[in-house]
C-alpha cells in the first residue's frame, strides 16, 4: 500500500511539474537593438556628442599649449642657463602630467554623462519590456545583447515587435 501511494505521489508530482513547465513562457529581446530604434536615442546622442566634442576641444587646446611650449623651449634651449633649462623642463613635465590627468578625468566625465543621458532610455525600455512580459504572461525575458544567453529555441518568443508597439515605435 505504501509503495502504491509512493508511486501515485511520484507520478502526480511529475505530471504537475511537467505541466507547470509546459505552461512556462519564455521570451527574448535584443536590448541594444531596442535602444537603437528608440526616437529619444537621437537627442541623447546629440547631447552626448556635444559634450564629447567640448572635452576634445579642451584637450586639444592643452596639447597645442604644450607643443608650443616644447617648441619654444627647444628653440632656446642652448641659450638658457642650467637653472632656467631645468625649470622649463620641470614646467613641461608638470604640464604633461596635468594633460594626462585631465584626459583621465575627461574620460570619466564622459562615461558619467553617457550613463546620465542613457539612463532614462534604458528605464523606459525596461518598463516597456516588463509591461509586455506581464501582459503576455512571460516568466522570463532574456536580453540577447547581454551576451549570457547561449541558446534559445523557437519556443522562445521574440517580443521586440510587442515592445516597440508598447513604446509607440513603428
Amino acid at each position: 500500500m505504501k509503495r502504491i501511494l509512493t508511486i501515485i505521489f511520484t507520478v502526480s508530482l511529475l505530471a504537475f511539474t511537467s505541466s507547470t513547465f509546459a505552461q512556462s513562457k519564455f521570451a527574448h529581446i535584443n536590448g541594444q537593438e531596442l535602444l537603437q530604434v528608440m526616437p529619444e536615442r537621437d537627442s541623447a546622442e546629440v547631447k552626448l556628442n556635444a559634450y564629447g566634442q567640448d572635452l576634445s576641444e579642451q584637450i586639444e587646446e592643452l596639447h597645442v599649449e604644450y607643443n608650443n611650449k616644447v617648441n619654444s623651449y627647444m628653440q632656446r634651449r642652448e641659450s638658457l642657463s642650467d637653472a632656467i633649462r631645468e625649470a622649463r623642463e620641470k614646467e613641461l613635465s608638470q604640464l604633461q602630467q596635468r594633460i594626462q590627468e585631465f584626459e583621465a578625468t575627461a574620460q570619466q566625465d564622459y562615461q558619467r554623462m553617457q550613463g546620465e543621458v542613457m539612463r532614462p532610455l534604458m528605464e523606459k525600455a525596461d518598463k516597456a519590456i516588463q509591461a509586455v512580459a506581464k501582459r503576455e504572461g512571460y516568466i522570463y525575458v532574456f536580453d540577447l545583447s547581454a551576451g549570457s544567453v547561449v541558446y534559445f529555441s523557437d519556443e522562445s518568443v521574440d517580443i521586440m515587435p510587442l515592445v516597440k508597439k508598447e513604446l509607440g515605435i513603428e
